[in-house]
């Protein structure tokens, strides 16, 4: 798979204060052009218990959340099964297959990166970034968690945002933030 540019995905999960945060940019980009500045990337799932946000072609992308609301009503909102049955599905069908995106999602049940290459991952620290300032989010955030404890998840991931909007070209700082409690 191609790099996936045009965004920056970042998501906390945290069983001590029963809470997780997707928070994205609104970048949209094509090739060098930007053609959206508040573009949506987080999305609540299963009557609001299910973050998503989504980096790589905005319409693949909104296929498999689609797919993926389909694998949670199925699998009654167990996050890790409906992840696997997506990738699953995602692999094997003919035209899925092709489609480029990578998935973040978080619910009381943890936090996990699907793929189409077959990827359903669950960082050891709860925190991961995707997208082309992922990298630069997820290390913003690692860095304020380790010395910031007065900061809230919110605060972490805002921050970590501005922080890799102010690297990524791809990134800006439109920040779109959802939180869920449990």
């Amino acid at each position: 798979m191609s790099t996936l540019k045009s965004t920056t995905i970042l998501a906390l999960y945290s069983e001590s204060t029963r809470s997780a945060v997707v928070a994205s940019d609104g970048q949209a980009t094509l090739d060098t052009m930007i053609i959206k500045k508040h573009t949506k990337k987080v999305y609540r799932l299963h009557d609001d218990s299910v973050l998503v946000g989504f980096a790589g072609a905005t319409a693949d992308c909104l296929s498999l959340l689609d797919k993926f609301e389909g694998k949670l009503k199925k699998y009654d909102g167990q996050l890790r099964r409906s992840a696997v049955e997506l990738t699953k599905e995602w692999r094997t069908d003919r035209i899925l297959r092709h489609l480029e995106a990578v998935i973040v999602a978080v619910s009381k049940e943890g936090l996990l990166m699907i793929s189409g290459a077959g990827d359903v991952l669950e960082p050891d620290d709860g925190v991961i970034g995707i997208g082309s300032g992922g990298p630069y989010a997820l290390a913003a955030a690692k860095g304020l968690l380790s010395v910031a404890t007065t900061l809230t998840s919110e605060q972490i991931a805002r921050r970590a945002l501005e922080i890799a909007g102010e690297i990524d070209i791809y990134t800006n700082d439109q920040i779109t933030l959802e939180q869920i409690h449990w």
